[in-house]
């Protein structure tokens, strides 16, 4: 993507702290470099350029997905059910780059052959979201390939197919077009193996439509449940400005009209077609005319004629969808929330929303949106305003130590456990905004357990060397302040005494953070401040 001009939006410029944007814009404060090229590029500067990435990854977070290994045991499969022998290895994550007919012979159940082998796609891209959230140099993206997930959520966990066609998803879909133009965003998603899996419109048919697609489309993906007017109309002539094509939201109608629109939309997984013929068994994008409903429609009161080309009534859909300034403000809306909290003021969400409708045709429109957020008023005095998910803190609490990070199985457990399944959320809803779901008395019990496990490096992450945080410090006193300080920025404030009162722990105590029982506590004090609310937060 080529570099754009800064200041899009005409807000009033502001300077966000260091710590909000790199807490906010990214997965917090990483290495030295990295927040001393913050310092001297400026926030401007610098969100520019994470705007406008090169594909794929950077040089060292490739090397560092290229080394990672994840381990797969399970026990021989004995008669009378399937035979196949046991494994126990550490593999590769072979499946990241794959073509998605590689990977579909493992949905193939004549194929004898243990569950962990079919569902190992979904775990090695949980396993890559977590070394590109900590590794990764362009973290903006990571952040918004996280809210697109959320957004265009798929359960991975459940169903075989969408698991093996979670790599594909991933790569192809939502990291392709995370910054890019939505209306390209939607049909990239709508032809995906793995939402037309999730949301059974592979077995849409003329005839017998299926809804749950084009009733998410719309509630979801578009317009927002806030645009849904069946409680007040149900009839297409009743919805104001219906006929002139211009609703001023959707209705059942428009749901059941839009799933005949997409009627035909389905995969390539071996499925009969009528006589001996079928489908090729590949998992992709297959458009099969004779189950396509080719007649006249009506979606958002525009009428849509007889007998169209392969896929035209399906994409006229996403036009209007992606054309409606509900959808402008519903999308932008979000992204306000996820990157500058509930405060987001009405004039900040009326500009975005501004913004994203003009920029519909562009081919960075969320970029620009993006920038518009993260360069207002609204986003520089909203610190500590959002509470950071499982994935945003342990990443954060990683990339703030320091420690030598490597995913594991046990580590997507341990961000399940605390309330966030990646790609096995069950609802198309994707995993709540409410902050009250992540701060569950559960919940934070879970989170103090997540920072602990990763200094204990329970899960086999990596170790933390502690050295590196305490400034040289030989006393517990400053040590306890430095880590504070490296953890928590600005707000350390008194965390670091604190800390070590708990532990009764006089702050004149001599320490040498190299001998082995002061690194511990340095660690469990590094624990202790990442569970403080100054960090719980962002």
């Amino acid at each position: 993507m080529a570099k754009r001009k800064t200041g899009r939006g005409g807000d009033t410029p502001a300077t966000p702290s260091d710590e909000l944007i790199l807490g906010r814009l990214a997965f917090g404060a990483g290495p030295a470099d990295e927040r001393a090229q913050l310092r001297d590029m400026g926030p401007a500067a610098w969100i520019a350029e994470q705007l406008a990435p090169p594909d794929g990854d950077d040089p060292a977070c490739r090397d560092r997905l290229e080394a990672a290994r994840l381990r797969i045991r399970y026990d021989a499969g004995k008669a009378p059910a399937p035979e196949y022998p046991a494994a126990d290895a550490l593999r590769p994550l072979a499946t990241l780059a794959a073509p998605i007919e590689a990977l579909w012979p493992l949905t193939d159940y004549k194929r004898p052959m243990a569950g962990a082998e079919r569902f190992r796609p979904r775990l090695e891209v949980a396993a890559a979201c977590l070394i590109r959230a900590v590794h990764g140099r362009w973290q903006l993206r990571e952040v918004l390939v996280d809210f697109w997930h959320n957004h265009f959520n798929v359960d991975a966990s459940q169903s075989v197919q969408v698991a093996v066609a979670l790599p594909a998803y991933d790569r192809d879909v939502i990291r392709c077009h995370a910054l890019g133009n939505f209306r390209d965003f939607l049909e990239a998603v709508a032809g995906s193996t793995a939402m037309l899996f999730y949301l059974n419109n592979r077995s849409s048919r003329a005839g017998a439509a299926n809804e749950n697609y084009a009733r998410e489309l719309f509630e979801l993906h578009s317009f927002g449940r806030e645009h849904y007017l069946n409680e007040f109309y149900n009839r297409w002539r009743e919805v104001p400005g219906a006929l002139k094509g211009q609703p001023g939201g959707f209705i059942d109608q428009d749901v059941y009209e839009a799933a005949r629109a997409f009627t035909g939309w389905g995969v390539e997984d071996g499925s009969g077609l009528g006589g001996a013929d079928r489908l090729p068994a590949s998992g992709r994008f297959a458009y099969v005319e004779s189950w396509h409903d080719p007649y006249q429609k009506r979606v958002l009161g525009v009428e849509f004629d007889p007998f169209q080309p392969a896929r035209a009534d399906g994409r006229k859909v996403l036009d209007l969808i992606a054309d409606h300034p509900a959808t402008a403000r519903h999308v932008s809306g979000k992204l306000c929330r996820r990157l500058v909290g509930e405060g987001a003021s009405p004039r900040l969400l009326s500009a975005a929303a501004d913004l994203w409708w003009r920029a519909r045709r562009q081919p960075d429109q969320i970029a620009r949106v993006v920038e518009l957020i993260a360069r207002s008023p609204d986003f520089a005095r909203s610190g500590g305003a959002r509470v950071r998910r499982p994935l945003e803190l342990a990443a954060a609490f990683v990339r703030a130590t320091g420690s030598d990070f490597s995913a594991s199985e046990g580590l997507v457990g341990a961000l399940a456990a605390a309330g966030q399944r990646l790609f096995g959320w069950g609802p198309p809803t994707g995993h709540p905004e409410e902050a009250a779901y992540w701060l569950s008395a559960n919940g934070m019990r879970q989170r103090w357990q997540l920072v602990q496990g990763l200094m204990e490096n329970r899960w086999g992450n990596g170790s933390l060397d502690p050295r590196g945080l305490v400034d040289g410090a030989r006393t517990a006193g400053p040590a306890a302040d430095a880590i504070a300080a490296r953890l928590l920025g600005s707000a350390a404030g008194q965390v670091g005494a604190d800390i070590l009162a708990g532990l009764a722990v006089p702050p004149e105590r001599p320490l040498d953070a190299g001998k082995p029982a002061d690194a511990a506590l340095l660690r469990r004090v590094a624990a202790f401040a990442a569970m403080s609310a100054e960090f719980q937060t962002c």
